[in-house]
This record gives C-alpha cells, structure tokens and sequence, in this order.
C-alpha cells in the first residue's frame, strides 16, 4: 500500500482525531504498558494510539511502527544534562519517537518547551518517572499536546512538573503519523519556589541544613540566607499566613501555609514582620524584614528559612530556592544536515547516550557506518543506524552521503 493510500485510510478511519480540541490533561496514572489501553484512554496520545488499533491499522507496517517507536523509545533514554536544546527532524516515511532520561531531586521543577515546523497536525509529549517495578517500570506524571493553527505551519507545546521526591525521569516526543518537519526542544530546571530574600542570591547562602548546633545538641532545620538588616523578605509562594507568633530560638518569625504542596514555611530572626495570621499571599509579597532577633543575636543578620512537609517533618530547603544560572549550551552544528543520510568519519566513533564526552558509551562504530541524522544538540548530532540504534556522535564524526 503507497503512502497516500494509506494516508487516506488513516484520514478515513480516525477523522476524529484531526477534529479533537486542544488536549492538556495533566493526570498521573499508572500503566503496566503504553499500549493497554481502559475503555477510556488516559492521554490524548493514548486516543491516537486507540484509534490506530480500532481502525486496524496496527496491522500495517508504517501503524505498526509507530505504536511499536515509542516504547522502543521508553526502553532505552537518551540521557539529558538539563538544562537542554536540541533540534531534531522527523519524516512522513518514517514512524520515530525520541526519549530523553534525566533526573529531578525534590523541589525542583522541569519545564519543557517544543517548537515544531512543518506540517504536523499533533505532536504528542508525555512525562513519565521511572520507578522500580518490573510489573509497572513508568508512572504517567505530565502530557501535552496541540493541534496547528489553522493560519500557521508551527505549533507549540508546553509542560511543566514539580518534583515532590527525587527521582528518575523520561520525556517522549512523538509527532503523529504522514507528517515531516523539524523541531526544537527545550528542557529547563528550576527551583519550585522564589527566593525569599529581595535581591540575594545563592551566594547569600551560608549555613545549609542538617549542619550542627549547640555543641551538636541539635541540628539546623533550614538554611541561613545573609543579607544587610532591613532588607524585604518575601513570600516564596502563594499561601496563607499560619502564624506570626515569637518564639526563643527564631525570634520574631512567620509561618507560612503553602497548601499546594501540603507544607509550611518557617522565616525566623526578622527585625519585623507585616503580616498577620490568616492573611493570603502571594510569590513575591513583602512578609518582614531581615534581622538577627532570637538566638541569632550574636550573628551578622540574617534569614533562617525552613520548609516542614506534612508527614515528614523538616525537609532540606535548598533546592527549592537556589537558583539556576546555567543555561543550556548553544546548538551549533548544521542544522541543514537534519533528517539526511550520512555515514561515520572516522574510524572506532564513540556513540553516547548523551551529547558530552562523558556520556555513557553506548557502542564503537567502525569507519563507514551508515546512519541518519535526526537531531542536532550542541556541536553533537543524535543518529539512528539501520538497526534501531541511536546515541550521539561528535559533528565532527559524521559526513553526509553525497
């Protein structure tokens, strides 16, 4: 069967996915395998997926590819250092979907951006976390998905996750079937709350948790946050003010209710607060001031900040505010060279899980070898060989077939 016939199949079988409305569910469930499907589909990928099968189109070769591409995806993540750019190809002869593995620690939040170009009327994205369970390895966190603007050739995708334990994770890219272009992925990282010192940074911050006090009679339930007297300290989310009463150790103190995330947040050794108990707040709002009242009164001023999580007690508050300066590196190998043909440059390429010279080798590759270009991150191409395997290889590696 050609490509246009089974193209008008496709369009004849699952018109209804082309008239689906926009799709941005955000639930988490669990899924012994990605193509089990309940009566009621979890994802908007899943209904796509659905439809395939329903229409029997699972049955064809390019049908059959697709549901099979992004499970041989989830098997074997690419390895992302966030943050992360990469531009990548993908083509109407070919059913691919990328999977790119990184890890989140508590209090951190990823946020995913895709631009795709060319024709695509839905590309699907999906954030799943890796878990220990042979029955049950991935839990579904996020998803999102979109269709082209009628008056436009581009379409956008975002998702944003917060970590509430470390963990191990794994995004899937995957456009829908008959469609080619190009796209770019940004992976971001951030912290989850905002700084609550106006105009610090991680640089004022000098005492961590878990450290010892009072001859190790205790231990520091928070992070110091150093700055001169007086200056603003602020709400790091949106909550309600649970308390603002002293105490001997914090001095003059708030304790705020972030109710998103089941937690308080505790500001000790203030010169002064203006706040009061049962007042809501949001990110960036004034609560006090900096000072060294309590038992800080010996020290340069300061802010003692901590996070008590229900059911946990004091949690380490320093990747929920530090800040990340890092950006991701630039792509700066040809771009032109996305979706063609090529073969290895040099003799014994090292291909990697990831676009670095300490990434995990995944193979050597002899002189020769032939590939297909399909992203582009850094100055390293992401390749796929005629036998499933990709990884990256150095730009420098790969020549293009004339």
């Amino acid at each position: 069967m050609d490509l246009d016939r089974w193209g008008r199949n496709l369009a004849r079988y699952t018109a209804v996915a082309v008239a689906l409305a926009i799709v941005a569910l955000t639930t988490a469930c669990e899924r012994s395998s990605l193509h089990v499907f309940r009566q009621q589909p979890a994802t908007a990928y899943d209904k796509y997926a659905r439809q395939l099968t329903d229409a029997g189109l699972d049955s064809t070769v390019l049908g059959r590819d697709w549901l099979a591409a992004s499970d041989s995806a989830m098997r074997a993540p690419l390895q992302a250092s966030l943050p992360a750019l990469e531009v990548g190809a993908y083509s109407r002869n070919e059913a691919r979907a990328v999977a790119y593995g990184f890890s989140l620690k508590d209090g951190q939040r990823v946020s995913v951006t895709v631009r795709a170009d060319g024709l695509p009327l839905r590309f699907y994205m999906d954030l799943f976390e890796a878990v220990a369970d042979t029955a049950r390895p991935f839990i579904h966190r996020a998803t999102s998905d979109t269709l082209t603007p009628p008056d436009s050739a581009a379409i956008m995708l975002q998702l944003d996750y917060e970590a509430r334990d470390d963990g191990q994770f794994v995004l899937r890219l995957q456009p829908e079937l008959l469609r080619s272009g190009q796209y770019t992925v940004s992976i971001g990282v951030a912290p989850v709350l905002a700084f609550p010192v106006e105009g610090r940074g991680n640089g004022a911050i000098q005492s961590l948790f878990g450290v010892d006090r009072d001859a190790g009679r205790r231990v520091h339930h928070g992070i110091d946050i150093f700055a001169p007297r007086g200056t603003p300290v602020l709400a790091a989310t949106d909550g309600v003010i649970r308390s603002t009463s002293p105490n001997n150790l914090g001095g003059i103190v708030v304790w705020l209710s972030d109710e998103v995330r089941r937690q308080t947040l505790y500001y000790a050794h203030l010169d002064s607060q203006i706040v009061a108990p049962g007042q809501r707040v949001r990110s960036g709002d004034t609560l006090g001031f900096v000072g060294n009242t309590g038992n800080a009164r010996t020290t340069p001023p300061h802010l003692h900040f901590g996070i008590y999580r229900q059911g946990r007690g004091p949690i380490d508050p320093l990747l929920h505010v530090r800040l990340v300066t890092r950006s991701a590196p630039p792509v700066t190998a040809d771009t032109s060279r996305l979706g063609r043909s090529g073969l290895t440059n040099v003799a014994d390429a090292t291909l990697r899980a990831s676009p670095s010279a300490s990434g995990d080798v995944l193979r050597v590759v002899p002189r020769d070898a032939s590939l297909q270009i399909m992203g582009v991150n850094a100055n390293w191409y992401r390749v796929q060989f005629a036998d499933g395997a990709a990884g990256y290889l150095t730009a420098s590696a790969v020549r293009l077939v004339e």
